[in-house]
C-alpha cells in the first residue's frame, strides 16, 4: 500500500501533489539523515522544517537541495538534510505544504531486525519446511552430467528453495550460508534463540541464525560428498510450471529418483538443446571453499570435530578451485536463460581468506594465495560497469577484501581497503545525479546490488574508519526502507513500518494467503526490462501508478516476477548488514556537558588532528608540510578573518586541494559565552546566526563543499548548550577537543599565569595516552601563535605524527 502524505499546494498556478520520502523504520541517532521530496509539477518551496510529532514543536530549519526529478518522472525533487536532529523521539517534516509521514529517532529502530529474515529462509525450507508443517522433494535426487554416476541415486536433501521457484543452486545457497555465519561471527550478540532447529518456536541453546545456517551447511556437504565431486543444481527450469506448494509439486523431470542433480563438470552443460557457458570449477569450487572455512571457524568451539572435518572439506574445495579455473554457471532445459556467472577470481579470493580465518597454523599461506586471487579482480565488476547480465559477476560483494584487510599487514590492509573504497568510489560517482542517491544498476535482483553496496560500505568505514561513503550508506539503506519513489520498505511483512509488499510473486500469498515473511524482494528494475519481458503482467490495479514515469518500475503485484519475487540468497545476504545496525549505537560519539561531540568512536584506534587559526596563522605551510609528508588528513577550522587574508590564499588553496576537512570557526571570532559564566550568553541567535552564514559562505567560496561541512568549531572552543542547539538548527554539529589531552593551551604566552611550554603540553599528551588512550580523541593545535610565544607547539607536529603511529593509532579527518 502507498504510504505518504500528499497535499493539494493551491497557492501555486497549477495544483500539485508532492511526496516527501522517509526511512519508514527510522533513523539511528548520530548517523546522517536525509528526506527526499518528489513533486510532479514544478514548486519552488523555500525552508523545510522538522517538527517533534507530539508538540509540533520546529526543531530544525534548513534550506532544502535542488535535484532532477526528472529521472524518476517528477518535474522537481529535493534532498532534505536534517542530520543534525539525533535527539530520540518522533518527528515529521514539512515543507511548503507537504508533510512527510511520522518517523523515529532512536537507537533500537533496527533491533530484531536481522532475525525477522530468518522468518523467510525457513519458509524457503526444502526437505522438512516448518512453515507448512510438512515435508517436500524428501526423493532427491537423480545424478545427471557424471561420466560415470548419471542416472545413480544421490540423497541430497534439505538446503533452501532459491525464490518463490523450488529450484536449488550451490553458488546461492553457499553464499547465503557464508553471509549468515559472518554474520555472526561479526555481531554474535545481536542473535536470539527462539526456534529449534526444525524451524519450529522453542529455543535450543543456539542462535536461530546459526540453526539456520547449519540446515543450509548439511546441504552443501551431501552437494560435496567427495574431493573433487561437486554437484552444482537440483531441478532445471522445467520447474516453472505455474503456482503450486512445495509439498504438491508435481513436475515430472523424467529420472528414475526425485529430481536431476546436476555434476560440476567445468564444460558447458544443458540436457536440452540449450547449453550454458560454464569455463571452469572454480566459481563453485571458492563458494565451497568459503562456506566451509566460516563454518569451521563459527562452529569450532561447539564442535570441533566437525570443524576440522569442514577446514578439510574447504582445503580441497579450493585446490579444486586451483586446478580448473573458470566459472560453473547454473543449467537450463526449456529456455535458454540461467544464472550467467562469469568471475571466479572473487571466490577463490574469498576462499583463501575464509582459510587464513579458519586455518590458523597457516594464516601467511593462506593470505598470499587470497592476494594472488584479490590482485586479479581489485573491484567487483558490476560497480565499474554499473551493469550486468543475469548474476554476472556473483556475488555481488567480495567479502574477502574486508578479511584480507583485516588479517594482513598494514601493505595488505592498504591495498585492500584501497580496493573497497575504488568500488565505493564507483558508485557514489554513479549516485550523483540521483536524487535519492542511489548507483547501483536497475537490472533485475537491484535489492541484492544495494545490499551489497551497504556490504561494502559498512566494512569498508568499520576496516577503514574512513567517514567518506556515510551518506551514501545511509541514502542505500533508507531506499530499502521506503526512501524511494514509491515509499515502500522492501522486506515483506516488516515491523515498524507502514508499507511494505503483500502481493509478493509466490504460491504462499496466491494459495494459503499467507505472506513471504521476511523476505526481501528483487526491487526495482529498469523499465525497459520490464517492457521486454514475456509472461509478466499486473493482476490488480496499479497502486504505484504515479511513480512509474522514471528510469526503473517497481510493483508489488503477484504477477510482476521482475520485482517482486522474494530471493533466498538477497534475505540471506542482508542479514550482516542489519545485524551490524543492531551494534551501531550512537555511544561511539561522546558529549560533553553542553552536547558537542568531544570524541569519537572509542573502540577504534584512531586520532582526529584539528587545526583552528584566527588571526595568527604563520605555522599553516609548515603543518600542511608535515601532514603531506606523512601523509595524514586532518581538519581545519577557519574563520572569515583568517579566510579573507590575501596572504593566507595560498594555503587554504593548499587545504583544500589536499582533501583535508575545511570547516566554520566563526566570521568575527566571537565569544559566545561568558567566561566566568559559561550559561550566559554574549551574543543573540540573530546574531549568531548571521555570523556563521558569513563564516560558511567564505568557506565554501574558498572551495570547501557545502554538502561535507557537516562539524563546527566554536570560537575560543567555548560555547555553550544554547549554542549547540543553534548550531543544529543550522545543520551544523559542534565538535571541539577531547578533555584533559592538553595540546589546545598551546596558545599561552610566558606572560600568562597559565603558560604551558611545549615540553610539558608533551608529557601531558604522552600521560594521557597512557592512561585513558587515544582512541576517538579530538587533538587540537594551533597551526598559528602569538609572536611572544617563540616557542611553537607546532613544531613538534611531524614527531606526534610517528610516535603515535609507533603506537598503533591512525589519523582521519572530520
Amino acid at each position: 500500500m502507498i504510504w505518504s502524505v500528499f497535499i493539494l499546494f493551491f497557492a501555486l498556478p497549477v495544483q500539485g501533489k508532492g511526496w516527501i520520502r522517509i526511512n519508514q523504520l527510522g533513523y539511528l541517532p548520530q548517523t546522517p539523515k536525509v528526506a527526499v521530496m518528489i513533486v510532479d509539477e514544478p514548486v519552488s518551496p523555500g525552508q523545510f522544517q522538522v517538527k517533534r510529532a507530539v508538540t509540533d514543536e520546529v526543531v530544525l530549519s534548513g534550506h532544502r537541495m535542488v535535484e532532477d526529478g526528472s529521472v524518476w518522472g517528477m518535474s522537481a525533487a529535493f534532498r532534505l538534510d536534517f542530520s543534525a536532529v539525533s535527539s530520540p523521539g518522533e518527528y515529521y517534516i514539512e515543507l511548503a505544504e507537504f508533510r512527510s509521514p511520522q518517523f523515529r529517532i532512536s537507537e533500537d529502530v533496527y533491533d530484531g531486525t536481522a532475525d525477522f529474515l530468518l522468518n523467510y529462509m525457513r519458509q524457503q525450507r526444502c526437505g522438512y519446511n516448518p512453515f507448512l508443517n510438512d515435508s517436500c522433494h524428501v526423493h532427491d535426487g537423480t545424478i545427471v552430467d557424471h561420466p560415470e554416476k548419471s542416472g545413480e541415486y544421490i540423497d541430497v536433501h534439505g538446503g533452501w528453495h532459491d525464490a518463490s521457484d523450488y529450484l536449488q543452486y550451490t553458488n546461492t545457497s553457499a553464499n547465503a550460508v557464508f553471509q549468515m555465519l559472518f554474520a555472526y561471527r561479526e555481531n554474535p550478540e545481536v542473535f536470539k534463540d527462539f526456534y529449534d532447529g526444525h524451524g519450529h518456536k522453542g529455543a535450543n541453546g543456539r542462535p536461530d541464525v546459526l540453526d539456520e545456517a547449519l540446515w543450509g551447511l548439511e546441504w552443501l556437504m551431501r552437494m560435496n560428498p567427495a574431493p573433487g565431486e561437486m554437484y552444482n543444481q537440483i531441478a532445471d527450469d522445467r520447474d516453472h510450471a505455474g503456482y503450486r506448494l512445495p509439498n504438491k509439486d508435481s513436475v515430472d523431470y523424467n529420472v528414475p529418483f526425485g529430481r536431476p542433480v546436476y555434476y560440476v563438470t567445468g564444460d558447458r552443460q544443458g540436457l536440452g538443446s540449450h547449453l550454458n557457458r560454464t569455463t571452469g570449477v572454480a566459481s563453485t569450487a571458492g563458494k565451497f571453499a568459503s562456506a566451509f572455512a566460516m563454518a569451521s571457524e563459527v562452529l569450532n568451539d561447539e564442535n570441533p570435530t566437525l570443524a576440522l572435518e569442514l577446514l578439510q572439506k574447504s582445503k580441497e574445495a579450493f585446490r579444486f578451485g586451483e586446478q580448473f579455473p573458470g566459472a560453473t554457471q547454473t543449467a537450463c532445459y526449456v529456455s535458454p536463460y540461467f544464472y550467467e556467472e562469469q568471475n571466479y577470481m572473487d571466490d577463490m579470493e574469498l576462499g583463501a581468506s575464509a582459510l587464513a580465518v579458519a586455518d590458523c597454523d597457516s594464516t601467511e599461506r593462506w593470505l598470499k594465495a587470497g592476494d594472488f586471487w584479490g590482485e586479479v579482480e581489485p573491484v567487483t565488476p558490476w560497480m565499474e560497469l554499473h551493469g550486468a547480465r543475469h548474476y554476472q559477476f556473483y556475488p555481488f560483494v567480495n567479502v574477502g577484501h574486508y578479511l584480507m584487510a583485516g588479517m594482513g599487514d598494514e601493505v595488505i590492509k592498504g591495498k585492500y581497503t584501497g580496493f573497497m573504497k575504488k568500488g565505493l568510489r564507483a558508485l557514489e560517482k554513479e549516485a550523483a545525479s540521483d536524487p535519492f542517491r542511489i548507483g547501483v544498476p536497475f537490472i533485475w535482483c537491484s535489492n541484492n546490488l544495494v545490499t551489497a553496496a551497504l556490504t561494502q560500505a559498512r566494512l569498508y568505514h568499520h576496516v577503514s574508519g574512513d567517514d567518506r561513503f556515510l551518506e551514501m550508506e545511509a541514502a542505500l539503506r533508507d531506499w530499502l526502507f521506503g526512501c524511494n519513489p514509491w515509499g515502500t520498505a522492501m522486506i515483506c511483512d516488516l515491523p515498524g513500518v507502514e508499507d511494505s509488499p503483500t502481493h509478493p510473486h509466490s504460491a504462499f500469498p496466491l494459495l494459503l494467503e499467507k505472506n513471504t515473511i521476511g523476505g526481501l524482494v528483487d526491487g526495482p528494475v529498469y523499465k525497459t526490462i520490464f517492457e521486454s519481458l514475456r509472461g509478466v503482467g499486473l493482476l490488480d490495479a496499479d497502486e504505484y501508478a504515479p511513480f512509474q514515469h522514471g528510469k526503473a518500475v517497481y510493483h508489488d503485484d503477484i504477477g510482476d516476477y521482475s520485482t517482486n519475487e522474494p530471493t533466498m540468497d538477497g534475505t540471506a545476504s542482508l542479514v550482516y548488514y542489519l545485524s551490524s545496525m543492531e551494534t551501531y549505537k550512537s555511544s561511539v560519539l561522546s558529549h560533553d556537558e553542553q552536547g558537542a561531540v568531544v570524541r569519537f568512536d572509542t573502540s577504534r584506534s584512531q586520532i582526529y588532528l584539528v587545526f583552528p587559526p584566527d588571526e595568527h596563522f604563520e605555522g599553516a605551510s609548515h603543518v600542511l608540510d608535515v601532514l603531506e609528508s606523512k601523509d595524514v588528513k586532518a581538519s581545519f577550522f577557519l574563520t572569515g578573518k583568517c579566510l579573507k587574508e590575501r596572504r593566507t590564499r595560498r594555503v587554504i588553496e593548499r587545504i583544500v586541494d589536499a582533501n583535508h576537512y575545511l570547516g566554520p570557526h566563526s566570521d568575527n571570532h566571537l565569544l559566545y559565552a561568558d567566561w566566568q559564566k559559561r550559561d550566559s550568553l554574549l551574543v543573540c541567535k540573530q546574531v549568531f546566526e548571521q555570523d556563521l552564514r558569513r563564516n560558511l559562505k567564505k568557506i565554501e567560496n574558498a572551495g570547501a563543499s557545502g554538502d561535507e561541512i557537516r562539524w563546527f568549531l566554536p570560537p575560543y572552543e567555548w560555547y555553550n548548550s544554547k549554542i549547540v542547539s543553534w548550531s543544529r538548527d543550522m545543520g551544523l554539529e559542534v565538535v571541539s577537543f577531547t578533555p584533559g589531552i592538553g595540546t589546545n593551551a598551546d596558545y599561552t604566552t610566558p606572560s600568562m599565569a597559565n603558560y604551558k611550554s611545549s615540553e610539558e603540553l608533551l608529557r601531558r599528551l604522552w600521560e594521557f595516552e597512557e592512561i585513558k588512550g587515544l582512541n576517538g580523541a579530538v587533538l587540537l593545535m594551533h597551526p598559528g601563535l602569538h609572536p611572544e610565544r617563540e616557542d611553537k607547539f607546532y613544531n613538534h607536529l611531524g614527531n606526534i605524527i610517528d610516535e603515535l603511529r609507533n603506537r598503533g593509532y591512525r589519523f582521519e579527518k572530520m
